[in-house]
């Protein structure tokens, strides 16, 4: 290969001149030629060596201890390689957690994510909203934890809010429970999705979930509880309500 000015070095490597007229000083990086006029020339074997140096200088190791680790007779370039590699896997993992926790709080700062997972799940009893909590893991894992990393994403007033909306609309549904439940006069499920949207976050196959929420409401009358009271009227409602609304308003 060509054999680089200590300028091209520099240029390539991207350190400075004085750097690599220091390390000639000290010994650390030699010139592979030094002509007459004293211009320095690096061949493979210095290309390599600096790149150890600058490894290592990456992992905090002072000019003294570089120099010792690359003198010694055993050294071994692929094995040095190997090692760099995996220490530069480690500080890329703790990069990533030192993101992940800046990000975190930001968003805290923000007012952005500072609820719980109890929190979610407020204005039940604690032992009903631990029991509703454990069947949902257990039946649909993905879809619970993939809903709850969304809302705990939200600020406590835009989740406050949706809770309200969401029972505001509830109510309103309840009321229309002895009209017929495909009347294109019911905004209200559309109303009933949007904020379902809102707790699932984006979801494949929208429709068949809708409806399989809907079934669920027939099947488990605990969602449609009203005033403490199962209501299987308006369980029967929603449930024809929310099947035609998927059919004729969703698509997959």
């Amino acid at each position: 290969m060509k054999q680089l000015s200590v300028k091209e070095l520099a240029r390539a490597a991207g350190v400075t001149v004085r750097t690599l007229h220091l390390y000639d000083r000290t010994g650390l990086l030699k010139p592979a030629l030094r002509t007459e006029k004293k211009y320095r020339y690096y061949g493979k074997a210095e290309l390599l060596r600096l790149q150890q140096i600058l490894f290592y200088k990456e992992l905090g190791l002072s000019l003294a201890e570089i120099a010792a680790l690359l003198d010694a007779p055993d050294f071994d370039l692929v094995k040095a390689l190997t090692g760099h590699k995996k220490a530069l896997q480690q500080k890329q993992q703790q990069l990533s957690k030192m993101m992940e926790t800046i990000d975190k709080t930001i968003l805290n700062l923000k007012g952005k994510i500072n609820m719980t997972h109890e929190e979610l799940y407020a204005g039940l009893p604690r032992e009903q909203a631990q029991q509703w909590r454990k069947e949902a893991l257990e039946k649909w894992p993905d879809q619970v934890k993939h809903s709850e990393k969304m809302l705990l994403k939200m600020s406590r007033a835009g989740f406050d809010i949706l809770q309200q909306t969401f029972k505001s609309v509830n109510e309103q549904l309840a009321a229309l429970k002895k009209e017929d439940p495909q009347s294109p006069q019911s905004p209200q499920v559309q109303q009933h999705y949007d904020c379902i949207l809102k707790f699932w976050g984006k979801t494949d196959n929208i429709a068949a979930a809708y409806k399989g929420l809907g079934d669920l409401y027939v099947a488990d009358t605990r969602y449609t509880t009203v005033n403490g009271t199962a209501d299987r009227e308006f369980a029967a409602f929603m449930n024809a309500a929310m099947i035609h609304f998927a059919d004729t308003q969703l698509k997959n």
